[in-house]
């Protein structure tokens, strides 16, 4: 059984910005190895860094050298500024354990059979913010209750691609395909409205 790289919704209300980006990591460097850059195989680098979770599995198992499939959060303050955060590996080979059938399989291949593709990232929260001029569209995403730690439980994620004013304050659910620094939405549902606090 292939473990899927972006689990399923377990609920309809679920926040997420989780990605799936193939390139080579590179650190600036070794001294502070989870700051660095990837790069896909279009030569566009992008500023990433590794959280700590994932940093001893790199550290353990990556040739640095190699192309692997990031599992991602993305971040941006402007539609040409995406910053992403490594959650994680999808190796189906080295890292999962990978039924005999598939041993044969390109990873690519793998991942279409998943329904996903690379550069495909998962984008669910609060549409709060349209500009109609630009054809962007901004969506609040909240931490899980969980992770009381994080100083900032909620954060934006700019997308190009232009939702309709009316959904503003709903929960939508987009798929959104990376392009250089762009993250570009290819398809949006709109899931309920969020009721404000106050009322």
């Amino acid at each position: 059984m292939i473990k899927n790289p972006i689990q399923e919704v377990t609920n309809k209300l679920q926040y997420r910005a989780i990605g799936i980006v193939k390139g080579i990591y590179k650190p600036h460097n070794i001294e502070q190895f989870n700051r660095g850059t990837l790069t896909d195989k279009e030569g566009k680098i992008i500023d990433t860094v590794i959280l700590g979770k994932a940093l001893s599995l790199i550290k353990k198992y990556i040739n640095l050298e190699n192309n692997y499939f990031w599992i991602v959060y993305p971040r941006n303050k402007n539609t040409n500024d995406l910053h992403l955060q490594v959650a994680g590996i999808w190796d189906p080979y080295k890292l999962n354990q990978v039924d005999n059938n598939n041993l044969k399989k390109d990873p690519n291949e793998l991942l279409e059979e998943l329904s996903l593709n690379n550069n495909y990232f998962s984008i669910r929260g609060e549409l709060v913010y349209v500009n109609t001029q630009k054809k962007e569209s901004v969506i609040k995403i909240c931490s899980s209750p969980t992770s009381k730690r994080l100083k900032n439980p909620t954060f934006k994620i700019i997308v190009e691609g232009e939702i309709s004013l009316k959904f503003l304050n709903n929960f939508v659910s987009l798929d959104v395909i990376r392009d250089g620094n762009i993250l570009r939405m290819v398809k949006c549902e709109i899931i309920e409205k969020i009721k404000s606090e106050r009322s």
